[in-house]
């Protein structure tokens, strides 16, 4: 079993599931953008089947999809699951699939303003958290991952993609809590042209001058893709538990090493080394903290391997990033190894991501 108290990758959190007092109030910003993805807020926002049980106050509202709460006597940074809003301008590096854009300074501000909003007659605002099937799960960074839930019961995370601040962002797996109702939000959004989908979102006000935009007719392809690797090893590690594993779950690994068990190890290649003795050795991605699993290949296997799996393009943007090993465990000088012998037990965890058009994609123009 995972040792889910401890902080988790996204990745392996989605894979196994499923307030203001003193937030900083900046003031309202207009922007026709903004206005875009705000009509009809009243109105939007499916309620669960019932109001949260527990509310605990909002802190912080840092941006659309991390804010921090009081929870269990403790402050604690909540990492919405199944959205990605855009950045914030805070003139850091440029990431092609994650710009600091106009639209994501926008957003935050709304954000603030949302939660303010909603304070009760002590000036607090109170929110709900609901996680996938259940278990409580955190990322490297220390979020802890899950749905926010207003108190009048609306789940705030598909509110985001209802309003066109947010895509359905699948990336490291369909949502355990709401698939279908995600996929319907965003192509209502995206049919009424809202937020992210409006054709002038994040367009240079001086024509010709460059913006930052993202790109989501390459994203949402790459982040089904990606999804589609996920569900698969989901499916696999529900049918065979102990055998099938996230490179990232430690408890499960140990747990292989001590019966000595074959096992396939799924993940994402973090880094490779090349040995004094010519072999290769993958080291998958691990929780921080944790040795990771190393994949030996031998000298005679490399040439066959990288001309079937390009380990290299995995790390790639637009690309699939996830790999399955299978093979025997056993307990290694710098952790876990599992050496192979043959190219049969390599696999891309999913398929490469399929180019659409914008009309395939569903986009409106």
């Amino acid at each position: 079993m995972l040792r889910l108290a401890r902080p988790l990758p996204l990745a392996l959190a989605l894979c196994l599931m499923p307030p203001l007092a003193a937030c900083p109030i900046e003031p309202p910003a207009h922007s026709t953008a903004e206005e875009a993805g705000d009509e009809g807020a009243g109105e939007r926002g499916q309620a669960t089947d019932e109001a949260p049980e527990e509310l605990f106050e909002v802190l912080r509202v840092v941006d659309g999809d991390t804010i921090h709460i009081q929870r269990k006597g403790k402050k604690e940074k909540l990492r919405l699951l199944s959205v990605d809003t855009e950045e914030r301008m805070r003139g850091g590096d440029f990431n092609p699939s994650k710009p600091e854009t106009v639209f994501g300074e926008e957003c935050a501000k709304w954000a603030i303003r949302f939660f303010r909003d909603l304070a009760d007659e002590d000036g607090k605002t109170r929110v709900g958290v609901r996680f996938p099937e259940g278990k409580e799960a955190y990322d490297v960074y220390g979020r802890l991952l899950c749905h926010v839930i207003l108190a009048d019961g609306r789940d705030f995370n598909l509110l985001l993609v209802q309003l066109g601040k947010s895509p359905y962002f699948n990336k490291y797996g369909n949502s355990l809590i709401c698939h279908e109702a995600f996929l319907e939000a965003q192509r209502k959004a995206r049919a009424e042209e809202l937020g992210i989908w409006h054709p002038q979102t994040n367009e240079p006000k001086t024509p010709g001058a460059q913006a930052a935009k993202r790109n989501y007719d390459e994203l949402l392809p790459w982040w089904d893709a990606l999804a589609q690797a996920v569900d698969g090893f989901r499916k696999r590690a529900r049918e065979n538990p102990d055998a099938v594993l996230a490179s990232e779950d430690a408890d499960g690994i140990d747990a292989a090493l001590k019966a000595k068990r074959e096992v396939e190890i799924f993940g994402r290649v973090y880094r490779t080394f090349e040995e004094s003795n010519g072999d290769l050795t993958v080291l998958f991605r691990a929780n921080e903290g944790d040795p990771g699993v190393r994949a030996i290949v031998p000298r005679k296997l490399r040439k066959e391997l990288l001309a079937e799996l390009d380990l290299e393009a995995t790390s790639r943007g637009m690309r699939q990033n996830y790999v399955s090993v299978t093979g025997p465990l056993r307990k290694g000088r710098r952790g876990p190894e599992l050496r192979t012998s043959s190219v049969e037990q390599w696999r891309l965890g999913g398929p490469e991501p399929a180019a659409k058009t914008p009309a395939e994609a569903g986009a409106p123009r």
